[in-house]
């Protein structure tokens, strides 16, 4: 596109010299991206995000329908058999137990595509509406760590419990009764209760031991399911939040928990939990001859400190100036770019950051 000459168009106005001075927000291969086109960006990312999270919900109620659909199949037959049909209530109970793990694989991947609608939902657009009206300065770190480093932000034991909480504890509940129902009522009621014990009998198996197993296995299921319930990483549904007060059980639900380190911001102690995790931090020390050029490149597309160090090679005796830089995980690879292009033999040092503390980074606790 030709420019404009200066004085050649009515677009010199001072707002039209702010616009087309707006420095991008994002470049690639010669393309520039203002902050408007940015924001419509982010807009219909939101849109992708919010479609794969109800695709997801959408096979969450898929599989809670086959277990229901199985189970009325599984009692309509049972009970209207005039004989003894226990075996098809067991063996449905334990297609059921089959649908609800395949329900908490699929929980899993839904609350990864909806942690990311959470964490736009908190820290973007809601930072839009209330002062200083600018986003938190570590939403766009956590969600592209996310995006390049996907995890599952719960564990199997949240998801298996909040599933089996909220649906399948209703339809082990019916099929424990069903059963029940069955050894009362067929052929005709019992009398006694060593009656109702031969008739809970599958084939060779005696009865006592067919009550005995169905107890343990699902109070076993049962004592998974509220053991569970102090598990609080879930945040793409409106949840119950359950225990805090009992230590033994905070003891349980920590092992049980996605470990990662959290952000320690004054806004997560006092406000609300926010989805995310604290972003990997790294710090970088370049030795190059070209310094200077680096520095310049790092402060203008990086936009992050350079502190020039001044060193000595004991080997050589030269004197050099060593740039460190403090980077986040996903700015790397752009630093690694940069100094290639000024300076292919530059030495890089590399390190991990147990924590990384000021501006553009993790505030000072006051």
């Amino acid at each position: 596109m030709a420019e404009t000459e200066p004085n050649a168009s009515a677009t010199d106005a001072p707002g039209h010299e702010r616009g087309r001075r707006e420095e991008p927000v994002w470049t690639y291969r010669g393309y520039h991206m203002r902050s408007a086109e940015f924001n419509a960006a982010m807009v219909h990312y939101y849109r992708a995000e919010i479609q794969r999270s109800n695709t997801w919900r959408n096979r969450l109620d898929n599989t809670t329908n086959w277990a229901v659909v199985s189970t009325g199949a599984a009692i309509s037959f049972s009970l209207s058999a005039p004989n003894n049909h226990f075996g098809v209530i067991v063996l449905n109970t334990l297609l059921v137990t089959l649908f609800l793990w395949i329900e908490a694989r699929r929980y899993r991947y839904y609350e990864l595509w909806s942690v990311r609608t959470r964490l736009m939902e908190t820290d973007f657009f809601a930072a839009m509406l209330v002062p200083p009206f600018g986003p938190s300065p570590e939403w766009a770190e956590n969600l592209a760590d996310s995006l390049l480093q996907p995890e599952f932000p719960i564990s199997v034991w949240e998801a298996f419990g909040r599933r089996f909480r909220r649906n399948y504890m209703w339809i082990f509940l019916i099929l424990g009764a069903a059963w029940a129902l069955k050894s009362f009522l067929h052929p005709v009621p019992a009398v006694s209760l060593a009656d109702f014990v031969s008739r809970s009998a599958i084939g060779p198996i005696h009865g006592g031991v067919v009550i005995a197993a169905g107890l343990i296995y699902n109070g076993a299921l049962f004592a998974i399911g509220f053991l569970t319930a102090g598990l609080n990483q879930a945040s793409g549904e409106v949840l119950p939040k359950w225990g805090g007060n009992v230590p033994l059980m905070n003891l349980v639900w920590r092992a049980m928990e996605v470990h990662e380190p959290e952000t320690e911001t004054a806004h997560a102690k006092t406000g609300p939990q926010r989805p995310g995790r604290k972003r990997n931090q790294l710090l970088a020390f370049i030795i190059s001859n070209k310094p200077q050029a680096l520095s310049d490149r790092v402060l203008k597309e990086l936009r992050r400190g350079v502190t020039a160090l001044h060193g000595k090679g004991m080997y050589a005796g030269q004197e050099r100036e060593v740039l460190m830089i403090a980077v986040t995980i996903t700015e790397m690879q752009h630093l690694k770019a940069i100094v290639k292009a000024e300076d292919p033999n530059a030495f890089c040092i590399v390190a991990p950051a147990q924590e990384i503390i000021g501006r553009g980074f993790q505030p000072l606790e006051q």
